[in-house]
Formats: C-alpha cells, sequence, structure tokens
C-alpha cells in the first residue's frame, strides 16, 4: 500500500516490515543453505512475526478502536484498511511457512536420519523413552484446566502455547469435553532427543510426549478418546508509565516491575490454531476466550517455531553454517595496554568479525589502572550474562568510580537490565534511569586517566548494544578514540544524561532529539546545492529502517536534484525508490545472510569532505525526534576507506541482496552469467583479514 500526496510516496510501513519478514523467510525456503540455517531462519521468521503483533499490530488495533476509518497519518490509510492488509499478507506467508517445513525440512532431515517424530509413528522402545521421560520429567509441570463448566476462562500466556484437547467417552454418546494444557516448554525446553538406534536420531517435541500420555492424565474421569491442537495467543506488549512531575527516577524500578506484569494481560491481537482443529472445538475456544475480535491465523500443527533457535545439535557440519572466527587485530594483541594504542590512533572495529572482548579488556584494564579515575557508561540491552557489567563491578571494586545510564525501558529486555540494576547498585556504582519521556539509546564508554598533562579521556562508541551475546551475530562497527574533539563532546553528553546539565555546544557530535535531524538535512541539502551546481554528489547510508517523512521528502529532493543516492536498509522502508521524476536517482537493497545487519552508516560526499557518520539511530522519527542518539564522525581517511569499501561490497552483493523498490520489496538481485559471486558477509571477512588498518 503506497500513499501519494502531493507528488510525494509513502510506503506503509507495516507492509514493508512484513515484506522485510519475508526476506526472512526467503532464507528457510532457499536449498543452497544449509538445513540448520534454514531452520533457524524459520524460528526467527516466527520470532518476529510474534514481536510484529505484539506491538505494531497492538498499536494499530488501539488506534481502530478510537476510528476504524480515518487514516492514522498523512502517509498511513485506516485501521481497517492496514489490518485487513496485514491479515492478508500474515495468512499467505503461514501458508509457505507451513509448506517449506512440511514439504522440505522434514523431508531434508529425513534424508539425514534426523527424524522430528509425531506421538504416533514411535515404535515400542521409542515408546518406552517418551514415557519414563514423561513421569519422570514432564508430568510434574502440567495443570490441565477443565473449560466446559468455567464461567471466566483462563487467561492464556503470551509466548507460551497450549494444548486444545476434546475428550469423550467411547461407550456415550455424551458430547465432547474440552480442556487446555499449557506446554511448559520454558521449563524443560522444546525437544526430547531419544537415544541414537541404528543411526538414527529421533526427536519428540514437548506437546508429542504430552500427546501421547493424554490418557494417563486424563484417565481418572473415564475419558479414553482424546483429539488435541496446538493454539497460541499473542498479546499487546505496551504497557504505559505514569508519569510524575518530580523525580522521573524515583519508583522508577517498582513501576516497570508492576507494568511487566501487566503486560502478561495485555489486549489479545492474534490468535493461532491448528487448521486441522474441528470447527465446533475452534468456535467454543473463541467464545470461550473472547476472541472473535482478534486476528485468527490457521497454521500447521505446530507453533512457537521461535523455539527452534534450541533445536538439539544433530546432523554434520555440513549442515551448519560456515564458523568465521573472529580476525585478530594484531596492534591491539601486541600492545601492552589499549589506552597505548588508543592514544595515537582511532581504532575501528567491525563485530563480528572482530572480537567484542576487545571491549572487555579495555574495561578490564580500566578496572586495573591506578590511572584510571572514572568510567561512564550508557547501556541499552544486557546480555543475560554480561562480561560488560561484570567488568563495570571489578572496577568498583577496584576503587574506580562508576556511572552508569541503564535504560530500563528497552523493549523485552526490561527483566534483564533491572537485574543488572541491582547488582550495580549492590556493588556501589551510579546509577541513571534517563530522561522523563526519552529512551536513552546511544551506546559510549567514557574512560577518565590521570596522565602527565591531567585529565584524558578514552571513548569506546558503538553502532551496536554493549550486549557480548548479540555481538557474534550482529553486525556492527565500533570505535576507540581519544580525540578530544570527540571525548570533549561526550563528556557534555555525561552532563547531559547524568546532571541534567542542558548543552547545545555540538560541532562534531550529532545529537538527538535537540539537533541530529536539522543536521542530517542540512547535509543533504549540501548535497542538492552540488547537484544543482552541476558538481558531484552523492549519498551513501545504511539504516535498519527509513520511516521518517521528512528525511524520505528530502531525498526525494536531492533525488530530483540529481543527487546520487545508493540506500542499504535491512528492515522497513516507506521510500519508494527509482519513481521518474520523483526518485530515479534512488537504488535500495536489503540484505539478510547469517549475521543481522545492525550497523547504520550516514555518508555524504559533503563537496569532497566526505563527512561519514556512524550512529545507533535510524531514520526513524522515533529516533530523531523522540530518543537520546549520538551519531558521531570519522576522521581518518583510512578509516572512512575501510567502511567505505565494505558498503561497497554490500552494494555489489549478488547473493544475498534484494531489490527494495517500493512494491514487494523481495526480488533478489540479479546476477549476469558474466558476473563473480559476491555474497556480502562473506567478502567482509575475506576484505578484514587483507585491509584493516591495524591487521
Amino acid at each position: 500500500m503506497i500513499t501519494e500526496k502531493s507528488g510525494f510516496l509513502f510506503k506503509d510501513r507495516e507492509i514493508s516490515w512484513l515484506h522485510f519478514n519475508e526476506r526472512v523467510l526467503q532464507e528457510a525456503e532457499n536449498s543452497q543453505n544449509p538445513l540448520m540455517e534454514r531452520i533457524k531462519f524459520l524460528a526467527i521468521f516466527s520470532s518476529n512475526m510474534d514481536e510484529f503483533f505484539r506491538v505494531r499490530v497492538a498499536h494499530i488495533l488501539k488506534i481502530q478502536k478510537i476510528n476504524p476509518k480515518k487514516p492514522i497519518s498523512e502517509y498511513q490509510s485506516s485501521p481497517n484498511i492496514i489490518l485487513a492488509e496485514i491479515q492478508s499478507h500474515v495468512l499467505t506467508l503461514q501458508d509457505r511457512f507451513t509448506h517449506v517445513y512440511q514439504t522440505q525440512i522434514l523431508p531434508e532431515l529425513a534424508k539425514k536420519n534426523i527424524f522430528i517424530k509425531e506421538e504416533f509413528e514411535l515404535n515400542e522402545a521409542e515408546k518406552n523413552a517418551v514415557n519414563t521421560y514423561f513421569q519422570n520429567q514432564v508430568l510434574p509441570h502440567l495443570f490441565p484446566i477443565l473449560l466446559d463448566d468455567l464461567k471466566q476462562a483462563p487467561q492464556l500466556k503470551d509466548k507460551s502455547i497450549y494444548l486444545a484437547i476434546g475428550m469423550r467417552h467411547s461407550h456415550s454418546k455424551s458430547n465432547v469435553k474440552h480442556a487446555i494444557i499449557e506446554v511448559p516448554t520454558a521449563v524443560l525446553g522444546r525437544f526430547f532427543l531419544i537415544p541414537q538406534s541404528d543411526n538414527a536420531t529421533s526427536i519428540v517435541l514437548l506437546e508429542n510426549t504430552i500427546r501421547a500420555n493424554l490418557a494417563g492424565i486424563f484417565s481418572v474421569f473415564g475419558y479414553d478418546q482424546f483429539e488435541s491442537y496446538v493454539i497460541k495467543l499473542t498479546r499487546d506488549a505496551e504497557f504505559t508509565l505514569s508519569q510524575d512531575e518530580t523525580g522521573y527516577t524515583i519508583g522508577l524500578l517498582d513501576k516497570i516491575q508492576k507494568s511487566l506484569k501487566q503486560r502478561s494481560k495485555g489486549s489479545p491481537t492474534r490468535f493461532i490454531f491448528d487448521e486441522k482443529m474441528p470447527k465446533q472445538m475452534l468456535d467454543f475456544l473463541i467464545n470461550k476466550m473472547a476472541l472473535r475480535h482478534v486476528n485468527l491465523i490457521p497454521g500447521g500443527r505446530y507453533h512457537n517455531f521461535k523455539d527452534f533457535m534450541d533445536f538439539p545439535k544433530v546432523g554434520s557440519a555440513a549442515d551448519y553454517a560456515q564458523k568465521l572466527p573472529p580476525l585478530p587485530l594484531t596492534v591491539l594483541n601486541k600492545a601492552k595496554t589499549l589506552f597505548d594504542v588508543i592514544a595515537h590512533d582511532d581504532i575501528l572495529l567491525h563485530h563480528p568479525y572482530h572480537s567484542f572482548d576487545y571491549l572487555i579488556r579495555m574495561l578490564r584494564e580500566a578496572a586495573l589502572d591506578p590511572d584510571v579515575v572514572s568510567i561512564q557508561i550508557t547501556l541499552y540491552r544486557v546480555a543475560k550474562h554480561s562480561n560488560v557489567v561484570n567488568a563495570l563491578i571489578n572496577a568498583i571494586q577496584n576503587g574506580k568510580k562508576v556511572i552508569v545510564l541503564m535504560e530500563l525501558q528497552a523493549r523485552f529486555d526490561e527483566e534483564s537490565n533491572i537485574y543488572w540494576t541491582t547488582k550495580l547498585q549492590e556493588a556501589g556504582a551510579t546509577v541513571y534511569f534517563g530522561k522523563q519521556g526519552q529512551k536513552v539509546h546511544c551506546k559510549f564508554c567514557l574512560i577518565h586517566r590521570k596522565e602527565k598533562n591531567g585529565i584524558v579521556k578514552y571513548a569506546h562508541l558503538s553502532t551496536g548494544n554493549y550486549n557480548g551475546e548479540t555481538a557474534r551475530i550482529y553486525s556492527d562497527f565500533a570505535l576507540f578514540t581519544a580525540n578530544k574533539e570527540i571525548t570533549h563532546e561526550l563528556g557534555l553528553l555525561c552532563e547531559t544524561l547524568f546532571s541534567q546539565i542542558k548543552h547545545s555546544g555540538f560541532k562534531h557530535l550529532l545529537i538527538a532529539p535537540d539537533f541530529m535531524k536539522k543536521r542530517f538535512l542540512d547535509l543533504i541539502d549540501v548535497e542538492i546545492k552540488e547537484a544543482s551546481a552541476g558538481r558531484e554528489a552523492k549519498i551513501l547510508a545504511k539504516m535498519n529502517s527509513l520511516v521518517d517523512g521528512d528525511i524520505i521528502k528530502k531525498l526525494y529532493q536531492a533525488s530530483e536534484a540529481g543527487v546520487q543516492i545508493d540506500l542499504i536498509v535491512r528492515g522497513i522502508c516507506c521510500l519508494v525508490p527509482g519513481v521518474n521524476g520523483i526518485s530515479s536517482n534512488i537504488r535500495i537493497i536489503s540484505i539478510i545472510d547469517g549475521y543481522l545487519e545492525h550497523a547504520r552508516v550516514y555518508y555524504f560526499h559533503h563537496a569532497g569532505a566526505k563527512k561519514l557518520y556512524l550512529a545507533s539511530a535510524d531514520w526513524m522519527t522515533r529516533n530523531l525526534s523522540n530518543r537520546i542518539e549520538c551519531a558521531f564522525p570519522i576522521f581518518h581517511e583510512k578509516n572512512k576507506t575501510f567502511i567505505l569499501d565494505i558498503l561497497q561490497l554490500q552494494l555489489d552483493d549478488n547473493q544475498k541482496a534484494r531489490i527494495i523498490d517500493g512494491i514487494n520489496d523481495t526480488r533478489f538481485v540479479s546476477k549476469s552469467n558474466e558476473a563473480k559471486p559476491i555474497r556480502a558477509q562473506l567478502a567482509t571477512y575475506e576484505y578484514l583479514k587483507e585491509n584493516h588498518p591495524f591487521v
């Protein structure tokens, strides 16, 4: 769905997101990918779709309740139209998902003697193993609920799957009775791996283990005939914090903890069910649980495919993606301390090709260095097992002052962030929670160190989170620097975050929400001016999402002026490229591969000055106007070349790149017969082996 107003084209963000998730599904459908990699992409697709309904669909449903027919904005249609189109797309994608799993993945597993067995396919030995597992491990965690006589149906949990069960007596003509059982995957995991026999591996899903033993659960009631189907309910994941006029941080922890409990009771946004479920049972469940106005999504026998991220490690090495061990940086490895190197050079890293442990080393050295005075850091999504936080606690134990900005409202990571907040506070850190009404999304660490000429500041800035787990699969850039222009302005930003002292003297860092957007618009204007004068003008940008209306309008103006614009947009893209008279000079691609492309890079030719910024901010209104963000410049020409070379590899990708055309956004970049195959992520790894300035 594309809106056109005064020659301005804007693709609906929700439909664009569905096209992004379709690109993920394409990787599962691609028979050239290793088998376990295809299963992983099915899991990612499922997890993405869960979040889409928990957040985006939930948001539109709220607007629909107010006015279902009024356009949401000048760029979007009415809730009724958008929800109808979402439903149509989702049903199509769900059919493709089921098809690839049943007709491709399962047969390919079988060829390798790996079988995901239904309960009725088990031989005697397997039945005995499953029954023993059920009695010893599963049964204590099952709590069936009989539905028929309940006046109020139970609240189904978000993120959980349930078995909906129909029961009857074989000797009786009485009606079917109904029950549900939550499948306790959070406690037991999804998969039971039966000991191998005859070189075959049999895997039984937890719901099938329960299905095989329904008679043992309900025989006390005399039931002996059963039918069962997996169901799943998705709920609105948003919560609203009451805002106090005084003391934003006071009681914030308690408010968020209470709000997290409310999340489990959010309004239903999607009900997924086995399409083979009898209509009588489906109608019973819909009426019993008041789901008549919820998105009803029929699917296959299995749901919550995100659990397949933890699929058992079976098969051979050829069934898995090629492992790329982190590349060493000789200059850093040979250095006595990282401070010695950073004092003389800006060191650029590209994760996961380079190890995240270089940051941990910097924090560890800071903790032990008697000349280090303090560490200031922003944390957005903290790993469950965080070496970053452990290193900060170690610094506190060694007498350093540690000041942390912990963003408690990082969606779906609130509990982890609360846990580490408590640990940091107990250790003696000073912990702040950001500004009222604004998430702090920038990622930086600033270390103060006493040296001969006074206090010297060392910084680490990143496009990605300080999360050692995601750093192994997210593609991001990070910069070590002691550049005084950058570290001075980071000090000003710290005063804004930690002391609420307002500063406006930022000449090098682009800070949102104060002026980042204006600076980006000004930089685009420079390119427009250069192109209008007949000089070289170019914009190259990479981001997760492109949504902001003002930025898109300005890019259209730049295209009309003759500016050459190349964009790499992984996810949502509301700009429509390649339209004569509007966007004919704009080319957009999206890359979906083994690593999640997460870096944000903004390059402007700028009359030969080559302005290049890295950031954690997308060109989205929420980043530019409603969050605290920081885009940081790359000064050294060698680092600029390094980044631009990597982006050029992505623009040349003819294996995993898709063309964003504003229509379906899922066509692969075509490759001529003579063209050399280029897969950007593998090409980047090879490039970094030889061409990093500090290899």
